[in-house]
């Protein structure tokens, strides 16, 4: 599904408003998250205290995935809703926005709940291969935010009404 966001409207420089602004500021501490989730990954793959990174890595990815569920609430149930008046949601940026999100939380959900398993003793290959899908997760998310940044907040600054925008703010700030 890489590139239906193309044919959308280019980004150039745009001023955001309060809403979109928000969203977009919300995606550093994200990153930030998701830079360090990497890092434990890359150890567990260097074969370095694969135990003890693996809990890190879980531990992290817990908290990861509670900072990234409002922000995804807002996007998914506040812009990805209000574009989708003008644009649909079954296809185009939308369908993409909301599949990558998908995927994303798919890949962090059955990470986590594997993890979680009662008693479970992973060998170092299954934890590798279980931080495999964080892994995935991470570049799913880091190209997710930057189309987002270049091409769906412009697009939205755009589209939407005055009225609208200030609609986008005052819902995303209730969440």
């Amino acid at each position: 599904m890489n590139g239906c966001l193309s044919a959308f409207g280019g980004a150039g420089e745009v001023e955001l408003c309060s809403g979109l602004k928000q969203l977009k500021e919300e995606h550093p501490p994200l990153l930030s998250q998701l830079d360090g989730l990497l890092e434990a990954v890359r150890k567990i793959e260097r074969g370095e205290y694969i135990k003890e990174t693996f809990f890190e890595l879980t531990e992290k990815t817990k908290l990861f995935i509670a900072d990234l569920g409002p922000h995804s609430d807002r996007e998914e149930g506040v812009l990805f809703e209000m574009m989708g008046e003008y644009i649909g949601r079954t296809s185009g940026p939308i369908a993409v926005m909301e599949y990558e999100h998908d995927r994303a939380k798919d890949l962090i959900g059955t990470y986590l709940t594997k993890a979680a398993e009662e008693g479970a003793e992973f060998s170092e290959d299954e934890i590798r291969g279980m931080a495999d899908r964080i892994k995935e997760a991470y570049y799913t998310l880091t190209e997710h935010f930057a189309k987002e940044e270049n091409v769906l907040f412009p697009m939205a600054q755009r589209m939407l009404s005055e009225e609208e925008k200030e609609e986008l703010y005052r819902r995303i700030r209730e969440i």
